[in-house]
């Protein structure tokens, strides 16, 4: 006997967090030289509205910035529920008038979610212990408590993030190796997440200058893993990436693509920066 899926096997919105697209592209400049003065108008119109955050079709984020360097001009990043409210920015763009001076260079579509090394309440009690911490001092309940009120924030910013303001910004995907002697997939739980908790600890002494999302591109995208970087300052991209790399969890079993560094920009004025018009 056949049995119907349940509704939510046959919905395109993840049981949680949000999928999850970047996109580059760049301006041909020759096609851009046969549109006319009202058409290059109507297409910049056109451009700002359709990448306008709080546009009436938006995607739940939307964020322009302008991309250093030859590999694009622009990108996108955009989270949503549905990958199709995504995908409508992508199609609106390049049916648009100034659609035929688009050309897309790169794309990386991924998921949110809660890595695995995310310690639950208990888990990160347990490491307490394991670092000296007495289970009936006020020092651990204390610390328990404040990370028990900070879990359900890091959920939520995982699953539903709030992109930050600052002003630069890099994305890169990567990998873990499946090289011999060095596959990282066949080490146990507890090995991968000592790494991953010492490039954790890492990445921290950066608050306040740097802020990440991690998204999964397993089963969407040729890479494993998208990493999204946001600075104060463009100083701080180079220095948490140099200093990340030498964790062991980086320096031994990680692959890089290539890196996407751009600048914060609302869509008017990465036309203007790139001369459209």
């Amino acid at each position: 006997m056949s049995h119907a899926p349940a509704a939510a096997e046959i919905s395109l919105k993840p049981a949680e967090g949000w999928h999850c697209s970047h996109l580059y592209y760049r301006f041909d400049r020759s096609s851009l030289k046969r549109l006319s003065a009202a058409e290059l108008a109507q297409g910049r119109a056109h451009f700002t509205a359709t990448l306008d955050p709080a546009g009436s079709q938006a995607p739940a984020r939307l964020q322009t910035s302008l991309v250093s360097g030859h590999k694009a001009d622009f990108g996108l990043m955009m989270l949503d529920a549905d990958p199709l409210v995504i995908d409508e920015v992508h199609q609106r763009l390049m049916s648009g008038p100034l659609g035929p001076a688009l050309v897309p260079t790169y794309s990386f579509v991924s998921l949110t979610e809660v890595s695995e090394y995310v310690p639950s309440v208990e888990q990160y009690g347990k490491r307490l212990v394991e670092e000296g911490e007495d289970p009936q001092g006020t020092a651990y309940q204390a610390k328990l408590k404040a990370y028990e009120s900070r879990e359900v924030m890091m959920r939520r910013q995982r699953l539903t993030p709030d992109l930050p303001p600052w002003p630069s910004t890099c994305f890169y995907p990567m990998n873990k190796k499946r090289k011999v002697g060095e596959n990282w997939f066949l080490l146990d739980f507890e090995t991968r997440s000592k790494l991953m908790a010492e490039h954790g600890r890492t990445g921290m002494t950066f608050g306040g200058k740097v802020t990440q999302l991690i998204t999964v591109g397993l089963g969407f995208d040729d890479w494993e893993w998208g990493v999204t970087l946001w600075a104060r300052n463009p100083d701080f991209l180079k220095e948490i990436v140099y200093r990340m790399r030498f964790d062991e969890a980086s320096a031994r079993y990680a692959e890089f693509g290539s890196f996407y560094a751009s600048y914060v920009m609302n869509p008017l004025d990465v036309l203007e920066h790139c001369r459209i018009g």
